[in-house]
């Protein structure tokens, strides 16, 4: 991967629905080796996927929450299936420490929240966290140049 690779992706991250022309000005390369960089990119799982950000909120999901699972390893051939086909979880990921799973849920209101933690608590124990406020959101890596 060259400065030209980073510098596309720098582009993309930024906003994922730049035109492929205005990307190829800013690399200086014609459209259609741009686009098959970009091509290349995704063959090789760099980019894994373009997504809009939506404001959930405006939505109606009033509640973002994490919730920390304690389970046993045993139990991960049929928590991954259950976790998969939750449409309100946003992130599931295994981590280390006294619980092993870190999900991030979004919920219209506390109450559907508190269901669905009586759902997850059939796996293990739970702790829950919910949002006041988000300093940071979604944002993708810094890319630095290749000198």
């Amino acid at each position: 991967m060259d400065k030209i690779d980073r510098k596309i992706l720098r582009i993309l991250q930024q906003d994922a629905r730049t035109s492929l022309k205005q990307i190829a000005n800013e690399v200086f390369l014609s459209s259609p080796a741009t686009s098959a960089r970009i091509e290349k990119l995704e063959k090789e799982g760099i980019i894994t996927g373009y997504s809009a950000q939506i404001d959930r909120q405006k939505l109606g999901y009033h509640i973002t929450a994490f919730i920390n699972l304690e389970m046993q390893p045993a139990q991960k051939p049929a928590f991954y299936p259950f976790i998969q086909g939750c449409p309100n979880v946003l992130e599931c990921d295994c981590v280390t420490g006294q619980y092993s799973m870190l999900i991030k849920v979004a919920f219209p209101s506390t109450q559907e929240l508190d269901a669905f933690i009586g759902q997850l608590q059939k796996f293990g124990n739970t702790q829950t966290q919910i949002v006041f406020s988000t300093a940071v959101g979604p944002r993708g890596i810094t890319i630095e140049a290749e000198e």
